[in-house]
Parts: C-alpha cells; sequence; structure tokens
C-alpha cells in the first residue's frame, strides 16, 4: 500500500517510494535529501492547508502540500 507525502499525519515516518514530479521539482526534491528508500517524517502541519514541515535525515524541510503530494511513501 503506497500514499503520498501530503497524506501523512504529524509524526508518521515512512519510505520514499518514487517521485512523480516534473524534472526541475524532481531535481530539487533530490537535493533536498528525499531519494528512494530515504525515511521521511511529518513533523508539522500548516494551519489552513499550508505547507507540511518534513524531516528527511537530520534536515527540516518545508514543502508545499502540491510538491508533497508528488512524493510516493511506502509504510516504514
Amino acid at each position: 500500500m503506497s500514499t503520498d507525502l501530503s497524506c501523512l499525519k504529524e509524526g508518521e515516518t515512512a519510505r520514499v517510494q518514487s517521485i512523480e514530479a516534473d524534472e526541475a521539482l524532481h531535481h530539487r526534491l533530490i537535493a533536498l535529501g528525499f531519494r528512494i528508500g530515504k525515511p521521511v517524517t511529518l513533523i508539522r502541519l500548516g494551519r489552513f492547508r499550508g505547507p507540511l514541515q518534513v524531516r528527511v535525515g537530520m534536515t527540516d524541510v518545508i514543502l508545499r502540500r502540491s510538491d508533497a503530494a508528488k512524493i510516493r511513501l511506502s509504510p516504514a
């Protein structure tokens, strides 16, 4: 069962399964540390459907929900 990053609940951890984005966003996400098999944890949800704070390794990243929806996850 896979889901996308925008569907995680605060505190949940999952692994990156794939990135389904255009080339520019794909390269940006990889540069930020989103690599296949890497665990990600949702730290905080922005209010009013705002951005997400996500931890990848030791790095915290703020992502738009639309960008987070392009990152497919599998259970940790």
